[in-house]
């Protein structure tokens, strides 16, 4: 199920560790520092657009378990999180988690192209470089702030030397007193990335080869970075790049990537299978019609050229067509959960809720580790209309909820369930947090008010309710 979770969730604020070059606006990146906090938390910046899919979560999984493990990272502790944005990048912010965006995925054409991405994005959480970070740019505050006073200083003294205590006619002079020392710090901050960007590929290199894994894919990124024209690079200072230049980062990997054993080792053909599969699903939910045609042409009998023209298809409208198509899909691997799924989100998704529920409990004991399909099953059994449907949908959500707090559509779907149950001050509260993870403070906080005249005080319920309504993002100064 390709859903965009939380179409209000904002970026997280600086600092990132980022896979793409990028350039610092200037020193005002400073005093965004990471807060680690929910979307209701972060309300400056551009949003993003989270998306949830079982299958592509697990496929990141697996691609990244091993990774983690050579890393020493704790897998449990890290998130993985899907950004519904076209473009070819992925970054680490908020503590441990990596946000990649579906772009990556569906550039990568095989699983080492991308393994290779996730490695480096694991070199920057391995490597504290986050934490480092945040200290360097407190460090750069400090030294902006007492560079600017410097400045001053000086503006002021050649202020007094001028006649009648004017300002001198050297204004340019005065104002690179002022601003000189700011851009000597800039470049000294967009250095230090630069290094840390380096030292994440270095630790990727020696993270895939530990894991008999090849580095070739990491090096097919950058050389897609390299003749891709929005890195052409000649009119670019590089000192003001917080990334080494794609052509310098393909200089230092080649040689170590070369050097491994494991740089001629393929990607085992099922998990290529399953690479391509989880692409066609991306191109065929994010992609239009025509591209989706071009793409996977009708000639292409292929399994994930059937995938993803089945899902256009659906989007199209075509609801008969599509089914046939899902249908086939099923025919060809009936253990595929995520076929069942697809089949049954078409049901729901097109008003029959009823019908899809047989699907969506198949695809939920295929995959019973897969949360977004019990989010799904739990949205279906509250759609269904049954009181018993309502009690069993309260169940399921709350079982993601305590594996997953921060499914905002979890918590949506369980307050529908519980206003089916006629339990409305449940509802309200799970209505309160779901609109706070989704960055709605305002309505957040008017739910949780509801709600919280309605527990007893200092019960379970009255104290969530009355975290949300004390809730205040913290400052950094």
């Amino acid at each position: 199920m390709i859903e965009r979770a939380t179409p209000n969730s904002r970026q997280p604020a600086a600092p990132v560790r980022g896979f793409v070059s990028r350039a610092l606006a200037g020193l005002v990146v400073m005093s965004t520092l990471a807060s680690g906090l929910p979307a209701a938390a972060q309300t400056d910046g551009p949003k993003l657009s989270i998306i949830r899919d079982a299958e592509i979560e697990q496929l990141l999984r697996e691609y990244t378990l091993p990774i983690f493990r050579a890393a020493g990272i704790n897998a449990s502790a890290t998130k993985i999180i899907l950004v519904g944005d076209r473009s070819f990048n992925a970054f680490v912010a908020n503590g441990q988690k990596i946000f990649i965006n579906v772009g990556a995925i569906m550039d990568a054409k095989t699983p080492n192209e991308l393994i290779g991405v996730l490695a480096h994005e694991s070199g920057h959480i391995a490597g504290g470089h986050l934490a480092r970070q945040r200290q360097e740019l407190a460090r750069a505050q400090i030294l902006a702030v007492a560079g600017m006073l410097m400045g001053a200083g000086a503006v002021v003294a050649q202020a007094r030397s001028g006649p009648y205590g004017k300002v001198g006619s050297d204004g340019a002079g005065m104002m690179g007193a002022m601003l000189g020392p700011q851009e000597l710090i800039r470049r000294s901050l967009l250095a230090y990335q630069r290094g840390e960007e380096q030292a994440a590929d270095r630790a990727a290199v020696n993270y895939l080869t530990s894991t008999g894994q090849s580095a070739r894919g990491l090096l097919t990124t950058m050389e897609r970075f390299q003749n891709d024209a929005l890195f052409k690079t000649d009119k670019i200072d590089p000192y003001l790049m917080s990334h080494p230049l794609p052509t310098e980062r393909i200089a230092s990997l080649d040689s170590a990537a070369r050097a491994s054993p494991a740089f001629h080792v393929k990607d085992p053909p099922a998990l290529q299978a399953r690479h391509d599969l989880a692409r066609a699903k991306l191109f065929g939910f994010m992609s239009g019609a025509a591209e989706v045609a071009r793409r996977y042409p009708l000639s292409d009998n292929a399994l994930p050229a059937r995938y993803a023209r089945a899902i256009a298809t659906y989007r199209q409208g075509r609801l008969d067509q599509a089914l046939v198509q899902i249908d086939a899909l099923i025919a060809a691997e009936p253990g595929n959960a995520y076929f069942q799924e697809l089949k049954g989100q078409t049901l729901l998704e097109s008003g029959r809720a009823g019908p899809s529920l047989p699907y969506l409990r198949r695809a939920t004991a295929l995959a019973p580790g897969a949360l977004p399909i019990r989010v799904l099953l739990g949205h279906a059994l509250v759609g269904a209309g049954d009181p018993a449907g309502a009690r069993e949908a309260t169940t399921i959500l709350t079982q993601v909820l305590q594996r997953d707090d921060d499914y905002a559509e979890a918590w949506q779907f369980l307050a529908m369930a519980y206003e089916r149950r006629g339990d409305t001050p449940n509802s309200q509260l799970a209505a309160a947090q779901a609109l706070f993870l989704q960055g709605n403070m305002i309505a957040a906080r008017t739910q949780a008010d509801r709600a919280q005249k309605q527990f007893k005080p200092g019960s379970p319920g009255w104290l969530k309710a009355d975290d949300i309504l004390n809730y205040r993002p913290p400052k950094f100064d």
